[in-house]
């Protein structure tokens, strides 16, 4: 698929580990990102606090269904869940599946409507803070 110069726009998979998204978040996710929304994966993240929060955040990574090679070659952008334990367990499932830090979405309220709205604010590349912050070990 081409955008409006012409350059060829990116086929990405969206994993939502969060709330819904609305038709006007996903159209701004796309502008975003430059990209065709290939699909948004909706996962459930309520976890049962009185069972492992690591084995339970592995099965929800799983039961995305991707295989080994979709997980390294899919364009890949992360809605992360809230819950900040949760949070890293799931990128540390991520990386793992697919040998580096993927780009998520960081939302923030917009005060200036009501009631107020979430809006995408931006997409992180975490693997290039990543790599930035290697050059002051």
């Amino acid at each position: 698929m081409k955008d409006r110069c012409g350059s060829t726009l990116i086929q990405m998979l969206v994993l939502n580990f969060s709330h819904p998204f609305t038709s006007l978040q996903i159209a701004e996710i796309k502008r975003l990102a430059n990209a065709q929304i290939e699909s948004v994966v909706e996962i459930k993240t309520k976890l049962d606090p009185a069972l492992s929060f690591a084995e339970q955040t592995h099965a929800l990574v799983e039961c995305i269904g991707l295989s080994s090679e979709e997980w390294q070659t899919e364009s890949l952008l992360i809605n992360l869940p809230s819950f900040s334990p949760v949070t890293a367990l799931v990128l540390a499932e991520l990386h793992g599946r697919i040998g580096y830090f993927p780009a998520v979405l960081r939302l923030r309220r917009n005060s200036n409507e009501t009631p107020p709205q979430i809006e995408i604010a931006e997409i992180i590349n975490l693997q290039t803070t990543r790599d930035a912050a290697r050059q002051q070990r």
